[in-house]
């Protein structure tokens, strides 16, 4: 195949940034090369930055193609593709697309019911078909306080590129919404409850949680263990709960809500996830600590679009102001979560890696 070269760059290495050129080939990277000269038949970047595809962890921005409207159930394929290239268009190339797994069938108001594997199905068909300009992977996130959660897990295995299982608990008054106003603007916004039927449904998820929420951690943990995906906590709030992800072996913690539990991450040896969107916004939109605060704190290592995939290449260059260094404000977009799962052939500049760019 032809080389394809990108010259006059300034190329985002590992540890610095470097005036260079690139050069690709037959889907790798061959050659890094330093200083301003153009070789013959290479793209002039004129001083650009050049860096690794960005690597999404956990984006909720499928299910906004999916529903672009409350109760408009958009064809799934065409979802896909826009969701798909959309990322791309924003230099994302590789995505664990997120899918809930664990469902309330009780509930006329309050429940959800379950498509995480007709959707995983979809997603994979057009990926073997060649329709996707992107790299796929499945992130399920294991909704503990849910009635269905084991049987819904069942249906995966090792065959269905599951990179992340994550250990989701929405029980009201419990991590994200620990302050029970915040949940109760959420699901009456986006449900349409009164008053009386979002107690209802406080009192039901908590009593769920109580009978199953043990038996729950516990399957989920072992199923992502079958299928060979890396374990992610989410929304930890304290040290004790840091301490139970440290046990069940977790890479990565999402979005922690408070610098105690940041903290304790490190203390374990977890990966810390933070939004985009908290950092580009100046904070949390459920009051919880601001990205930019653990950022000052060095207690911040991965950043994640979550629900604006555009949001993921703009906060890693705040990052870079913020830190005054931008090879290590890049890394937390690109190495930094390419590592926390275990893929070691995509999210830096080197010989030999994917020519992801």
């Amino acid at each position: 195949m032809t080389d394809t070269i990108l010259a006059n760059a300034r190329l985002v290495l590992p540890d610095e940034v470097i005036h260079g050129h690139l050069v690709l080939r037959d889907g790798r990277i061959a050659e890094i090369g330093q200083g301003a000269a153009l070789p013959p038949g290479a793209l002039d970047c004129d001083g650009d930055l050049v860096m690794p595809g960005l690597v999404e962890l956990h984006t909720d921005n499928l299910e906004r193609h999916m529903e672009p409207r409350p109760g408009v159930d958009w064809p799934h394929a065409s979802a896909i593709i826009a969701h798909d290239a959309e990322l791309a268009s924003v230099g994302i190339t590789t995505v664990f697309d997120a899918l809930r797994v664990g469902s309330v069938v009780t509930e006329n108001n309050a429940g959800y019911g379950e498509y995480a594997r007709a959707l995983a199905d979809e997603i994979l068909d057009l990926r073997a078909k060649g329709a996707l300009r992107i790299s796929h992977f499945l992130h399920l996130r294991a909704e503990i306080c849910s009635q269905t959660l084991p049987e819904e897990m069942a249906k995966f295995g090792p065959h269905d590129r599951v990179g992340i299982v994550s250990l989701m608990d929405h029980t009201p008054g419990e991590r994200q919404f620990r302050d029970i106003t915040k949940l109760r603007d959420y699901v009456i916004g986006k449900k349409g409850l009164s008053e009386a039927e979002f107690q209802s449904h406080v009192a039901d998820q908590q009593a769920l949680r109580a009978r199953v929420g043990v038996a729950h951690e516990a399957a989920a943990v072992a199923h992502a263990r079958r299928y060979g995906a890396v374990l992610a906590s989410h929304d930890d709030t304290t040290a004790p709960q840091v301490a139970v992800s440290a046990g069940h072996g977790c890479h990565f913690a999402e979005f922690p809500t408070t610098v105690e539990a940041a903290q304790a991450c490190r203390d374990h040896g977890i990966k810390v996830m933070m939004g985009a969107p908290n950092l580009i916004r100046g904070g949390s939109h459920s009051g919880n600590v601001a990205a930019a605060d653990l950022a000052r704190a060095d207690l911040l290592d991965i950043l994640s679009s979550d629900y604006v995939p555009s949001g993921l290449l703009s906060a890693a260059l705040m990052l870079g102001d913020l830190w005054g260094n931008m090879a290590r404000a890049v890394a937390t977009v690109t190495a930094a979560p390419a590592a926390a799962v275990d893929l070691a052939d995509r999210g830096r500049l080197a010989p030999g890696a994917r020519a992801d760019v």
